[in-house]
């Protein structure tokens, strides 16, 4: 007899092969700048020190405009992102814009510059949500992300924001790693006193700078540790959620997340970046086959609605070891950001983490 999940699985399956044909633009992600004053040890984009041309509040204005001009933006979130945004001098004055045009909008931010003054401006320039990192306590998540301070300072940042009030939601992410994955605990009991929407909780994932560290990467033992900690407190009726990344199996899909897994990247969700270049989910690794086109030289309306054909049939099929897996048809292969586009093969898969060869119907 078939289970609900995977009464559930199946009607996912179906709908995103809806989306493959019928893509819904509902994420749009704007990389404002690869600065960051932090040098987090997970950064999938590198941010730091760079210096490269970013897009101008004319350029973005205009961009914005043409989108507006060609989607239902009142089915659209403008997602703020970096490096850190609140480095950009000119950062209200594109959002500012934004807000003027219509545009909902929230950010992704390391917290360390929201004083007061910021958090109200935020307001006022009509954020509607914000996730801000805290990747361990004060010693670990300062060797984390680069910056004596950090945690203080995005603590402060977090509280003001709080004491500024009229957002939607202000949402806790935490990166775990191998280091970290003890202070779970400990981070909980801050945050249930804080009054914050919900607690993001989401693993190291191989790409980028992380490459850097293997040692950090989470072991399978790991991985148990955090998803049952996960779903211990959500079945307390606690705000705490996985990320977007990864199909779980039977087991802890529904469990850890309000619903279950569907990559974003391609179908819902589309971004600019910092030089103009259009792709899908920005943790994605750029390259040619994954970069869709330019602002500067494509329309974006015809790249989301010609292009993306990489994002729109199920990465499972070029794979190999995903072929013979029964699984592969929820999964299809995984997550666009954690693909190996070298080998066309994920480099995270959670069969025999979390779930058996037997779920999967696949003999080791």
């Amino acid at each position: 007899m078939i289970s609900v999940k995977e009464h559930h699985l199946e009607q996912i399956v179906e709908y995103r092969h809806k989306l493959y044909r019928e893509p819904r633009l509902k994420h749009l992600f704007l990389e404002l700048t690869l600065r960051c004053n932090e040098h987090c040890r997970h950064c999938g984009s590198y941010a730091g020190d760079v210096c490269m041309p970013e897009m101008t509040p004319e350029q973005y204005h205009d961009v914005l405009v043409k989108v507006k001009e060609d989607f239902d933006i009142s089915d659209m979130m403008l997602c703020i992102t970096g490096g850190e945004p609140l480095l950009r001098k000119d950062f209200f004055t594109i959002m500012e814009d934004a807000r003027d045009l219509g545009y909902r909008w929230g950010m992704t931010t390391n917290a360390t510059m929201i004083t007061k003054d910021v958090a109200h401006r935020l307001r006022t320039a009509g954020m509607r949500t914000i996730s801000v990192s805290i990747d361990g306590l004060e010693e670990t998540h300062d060797s984390f992300r680069g910056l004596k301070g950090g945690y203080r300072r995005a603590m402060e940042g977090i509280q003001n924001l709080i004491d500024e009030g009229g957002f939607q939601a202000i949402q806790v992410t935490t990166v775990v790693n191998h280091t970290n994955m003890h202070e779970l605990d400990a981070l909980w009991e801050i945050f249930r006193e804080m009054d914050i929407d919900s607690w993001r909780i989401i693993n190291l994932e191989p790409i980028g700078r992380a490459l850097q560290y293997p040692e950090l990467m989470l072991t399978k033992e790991d991985y148990r540790t955090m998803f049952d900690f996960i779903r211990s407190k959500r079945r307390e009726g606690w705000p705490v959620q996985y990320g977007c990344s990864h199909y779980l199996g039977l087991d802890y899909e529904r469990e850890v997340r309000d619903w279950y897994w569907l990559c974003n990247a391609g179908v819902y969700t589309a971004s600019i970046m910092t030089n103009g270049d259009i792709g899908a989910c920005l943790d994605i690794e750029r390259r040619p086959e994954t970069i869709q086109g330019n602002i500067f030289k494509d329309s974006f309306k015809d790249v989301w609605d010609n292009r993306f054909e990489i994002f729109r049939k199920p990465l499972s099929q070029s794979c190999e070891k995903c072929k013979g897996c029964s699984s592969a048809k929820y999964c299809l292969g995984d997550s666009f950001h954690s693909w190996n586009y070298d080998t066309n093969e994920p480099m995270i898969c959670m069969r025999g983490i979390l779930f058996d060869t037997e779920e999967s119907g696949v003999s080791e």
